[in-house]
């Protein structure tokens, strides 16, 4: 297994947190437009939320709130972690096995700034989820889930049975959906709270992509080995 370099540490400095710096003002201006300038439009959007509201039925709460606690921060910190372990114990590769973990220190981070400094109210519609302390913009749950499991997607690429790495990509990019579905269903969030917190998940899990691959590729220029096919462990 390779070692650390300082070079990893720079480019993931140049390469993730500082566009991630870039991605959270972008946020965050968003979140300060939809309680001044763009207002009405935030006022708009609560109609998708009552509509919802008044169509629950028990099945469909029982569904989402098992869709919900696929975002919960213990369940999405757990699979991170146990799937960090898999990757390293078949790869022998410490670069891939923290790509999720970067995507969702990233993400985490953005929300837990952006929420408290917009600090935006909830729905005016019942809440089938206790409310937690963080306000409603971003969606953390789905931010959560959208950089973990898209982070997973980008890893399967390199998945050789294609029927795997198909069905593999295909879960893993429904995952946050029906996440962002029953936040929105259970009365949690705005759809603009949903698709910030889409934004937040998705592009931090590009951006802890893009330092693996481009740090893979200077080491084979170094001399080093690239990453293995994930079916196959690396001798």
């Amino acid at each position: 297994m390779d070692r650390f370099h300082r070079k990893d540490g720079g480019d993931l400095l140049t390469r993730a947190v500082a566009p991630g710096i870039a991605l959270g003002g972008l946020i965050v201006g968003g979140g300060f437009a939809l309680k001044g300038p763009l207002d009405g439009l935030a006022k708009s959007e609560e109609s998708v939320n009552k509509d919802l509201a008044a169509d629950r039925t028990g099945t469909w709460n029982t569904i989402t709130q098992v869709w919900s606690h696929i975002g919960n921060t213990e369940y999405v910190i757990g699979v991170c972690l146990l799937v960090a372990a898999i990757l390293l114990w078949r790869t022998r590769d410490w670069r891939l096995a923290v790509v999720p973990v970067i995507a969702i220190a990233m993400q985490g981070l953005i929300f837990l700034i952006t929420s408290h400094v917009v600090d935006r109210d909830r729905p005016p519609v019942d809440k089938l989820d206790p409310s937690p302390p963080t306000a409603s913009y971003p969606s953390g749950h789905t931010g959560a889930s959208t950089g973990l499991y898209v982070s997973l997607a980008l890893l399967a690429l390199a998945i050789h049975r294609s029927w795997l790495r198909t069905l593999t990509i295909i879960a893993c990019l429904a995952m946050p959906l029906l996440v962002a579905f029953a936040r929105l269903y259970r009365g949690m969030h705005h759809v603009s709270d949903i698709t910030a917190g889409l934004l937040n998940g998705a592009v931090c899990a590009l951006l802890a992509y893009a330092w693996y691959r481009h740090r893979t590729r200077s080491g084979r220029g170094a001399g080093r080995p690239g990453s293995a096919r994930l079916t196959s462990r690396r001798r």
